[in-house]
Formats: structure tokens, sequence, C-alpha cells
């Protein structure tokens, strides 16, 4: 958590320095005059260990004699108003900044990350066309734009920039490092099931959609990877690849034990569910009206259910909004609504009351059917790998997300067994 606020607080600082004084080398028309030619390169900065670091970090470098400026496209303002509910809305804004490139490399050096640098083989008119490109969009009317993770980010940008200098046709290799989204951001975010857990909760059945061959450069080292196999005129794009800063190796956290991943966590959820169930079978009812052991059966069975379900409430709360409301393209449709929804509040607090008797057993049927419906998902995604019929209607099933939502079928299960024995004239609470 410090190392996450003094990074904030970094970028908070690099934002107001950037804002209150331009650089008058980088952004002034033709001051690259008498400075020799133009050299222009794509770096790529390594992942750190922060989740907003997991991807890496990419900029255009534009350089002489006389000036070495960088074009950050990864600028955003965590003081704007409402920062976080826009970032979830879809309404993030970030913002390319141009400034000297020896301010760009402390943060990178002190994290440890590699950094590298492509020179590009653009002619000098090209360089100058997309020097003159990034000043305008560096300007302060034209420096926000609306930020998509996959589709317009800080590796996006700048390569898009670098096809609108340049008239001649440019090639990137046919070879797929992802095929889709959520297997690249997989691939980075492996040492961090929680957050790629809370992604695949987030985001649907959009970042399983196949990408195209440039598509999936939305993480720099992937950028990197192709551009050294990329032509421009039917030359090699990449002239000269040199490492600025070879960095301290791999500084992403380790893997996370096993026993503390999101999956592990699942399958004690569902064991404990199962638990209960065959402990309520074997007792023939769980109410407490039938001496002390029962009555203490019956209440942490309640206890459980009533977690259980009130934090599918909140979760189906936040995914609801994102379904609904959000603008990102990623988030609707997502078929975890089908677990998660704000209507799991009923089976959270009508376990305690009989009032709750007909809701409660509508949801009841309803969570079975759906849990019944997540067993067969991960019995044709892990026992029947080669069925076509994986997935969540062609959204692909965190193996946690599987776990978590199989527990609805045994404690369903108890609520309908309790429902079923429950005559009209019991006590107000089940």
């Amino acid at each position: 958590m410090q190392r996450l606020l003094l990074s904030i607080i970094a970028l908070i600082s690099l934002f107001c320095s950037l804002t209150a004084q331009e650089r008058t080398d980088s952004l002034t028309p033709g001051a690259d005059a008498d400075g020799g030619p133009l050299i222009v390169s794509i770096v790529t900065c390594d992942p750190g260990p922060d989740v907003y670091e997991l991807c890496g970090h990419a900029a255009l470098r534009i350089r002489n004699e006389k000036m070495d400026s960088v074009w950050n496209y990864g600028i955003f303002d965590f003081s704007s108003p409402n920062f976080l509910y826009r970032f979830c809305k879809g309404q993030t804004d970030y913002m390319v900044c141009g400034y000297e490139f020896q301010r760009f490399m402390p943060t990178y050096m002190r994290r440890g990350s590699k950094v590298t640098e492509q020179v590009l083989d653009l002619t000098q008119e090209e360089a100058r066309r997309l020097r003159a490109i990034v000043q305008t969009e560096a300007l302060p009317q034209n420096r926000i734009y609306r930020y998509n993770y996959v589709l317009d980010n800080c590796a996006t940008r700048p390569w898009k920039r670098v096809g609108e200098a340049t008239d001649r046709p440019i090639e990137m290799p046919d070879t797929f490092h992802f095929t889709t989204f959520r297997k690249e951001m997989r691939h980075f975010h492996r040492n961090y099931p929680w957050y790629q857990f809370g992604i695949d909760l987030a985001l649907g059945k959009g970042i399983d959609q196949p990408i195209g061959r440039d598509r999936d450069i939305f993480a720099p080292p992937v950028l990197a990877a192709k551009l050294a196999e990329t032509t421009i005129g039917g030359q090699p794009i990449v002239k000269e690849t040199n490492v600025i800063y070879p960095g301290e190796g791999d500084v992403t956290l380790p893997p996370t034990p096993w026993y503390l991943t999101p999956t592990f966590v699942g399958l004690l959820m569902l064991l404990l569910s199962l638990g209960l169930l065959i402990k309520a079978s074997l007792a023939g009812k769980d109410t407490p009206d039938e001496g002390p052991h029962s009555a203490r059966i019956g209440f942490f069975t309640k206890l459980w259910i009533s977690a259980y379900f009130l934090l599918c409430a909140i979760g189906g709360c936040i995914i609801t909004f994102l379904v609904f409301c959000s603008e990102h393209e990623a988030t609707s449709p997502n078929w975890i609504i089908l677990w998660l929804n704000p209507l799991q509040i009923i089976p959270a607090l009508g376990v305690w009351w009989k009032s709750w008797r007909w809701p409660l057993i509508v949801m009841s049927v309803y969570d079975w059917f759906v849990g019944l419906y997540m067993f067969s998902v991960f019995i044709c995604r892990y026992i029947v790998p080669v069925s076509v019929y994986f997935s969540l209607g062609g959204q692909i099933a965190n193996p946690a997300i599987l776990f978590m939502s199989l527990s609805l079928v045994p404690l369903s299960s108890i609520m309908l067994a309790k429902l079923k024995t429950s005559p009209a004239h019991k006590p107000k609470r089940l």
C-alpha cells in the first residue's frame, strides 16, 4: 500500500510539473532545425510489481543532438473529480505529455525494470511528420483522450501515431502471441491471481473474442516483440535495439502460494457447503427446536448461507452496475450475473424469516439450476476439455468462480429441503 501511495504521489507530481511548464525544445515547431537528424524510437519498460504496472509501459522517444524528448500517453490525474467512479463507468481520461527523456527514466530505474528502445527506420520527413502530430496532440486543448485498457492505451496510441506519419505500408507478423485479451491478461497477471480473479468477474464475453494480429499489442512487451518482426515498405521497421537500462530481472511479485489463491478459497467454500448438506441430510432436519446440538448446527448453517449470499448480492450490485451502466464495451454481456446479482439478497436475509418463504423458494430453485449449469460448465471445461461447450456463452470462467458458484447447489438444496419440511404453523424463523 505504501508503494502504491508513493507511485500515485509521483504520478500526480509529474502531472503538476508538466502542466505548469511547457517544454520549448519538444513543443516548438522547427526546434530541430539545427540539431541534426531526428531519431524516433519506441521505448518499452518491463512490468513492475504494482498491479497497474503488470503489463509494462511504452512511450515514444524523439531526439537529435540538441534535444531528447519523450511522449508519454500514460499520464492520468487522480485528483480529477470522481476519478474512481468515472474509471468504473468507463470514462477514464488519460493524457499525453511531452517532456525531457531524462525525467522519464528515474521511475523505472527505482523499481528495477528493464528499459529498451527500438529505433524505427523512418525517413526524416516521416519523423518530422510524427513529431508534428504528437506536438499538436500534446497541446493543452488536445492532450486529454478517453483511455481504453485494451484498445487505446500507452502502447496502442504511439504505434497508431507512427502509422499516421508514414504513407509506406506497415506489415505486422501474422503470428499470434495471444488469441484473446483474457489470455494475454492472464499471462501478465499470472502471479497475481486475486487481481485476475477480479478482472474475470468484472469483464465479460468481450475480452474472449478472437483478436486480430495487431490487437494484442495493448501490452507493451507484446508490441516490442512484434515490432522486431514488423516491416515498413518491405524493410524491417526496427533498425536498432538498445538496452537503456538493464534492470534487475523480474521485479514482479513471486507466485502466490496455492493455499492463498482464490481457487483454493473457492474449493474450501464448496467443501464447506457440501459438508453442511451432508450434515443436514444425516440429521434429517436442521431446526433449532430439536435440542442444543441441532440448534448449533442450524444456526451455523444459516449463518454460512446468509454470509455466502450476502457476498453474492454485494458482488452482484457491482456486476450489475458494470453491465448496465459502464461504457466499457468489455463489461457486457457478462454471464457471471446469473450467479452474482442483487436478488441474492433474498436468500441472504430470507433464510432467517418464514415471511420470506415464497421468495426464498423461488430464489432457491433458481440458484439450484444456476449451480447445476455451472457444474456442467465445470465438467465440460476441466473434465472433458475436447468439448466445445466449455464456457458461459463464450465467456471463459475463472476456476475460482466455478468452484464458488458450485456452492449454489448444496446451499439451495438445504434451503429447499428445509422449506419443504417446514409446515405453515412453525415459528416465524426458519
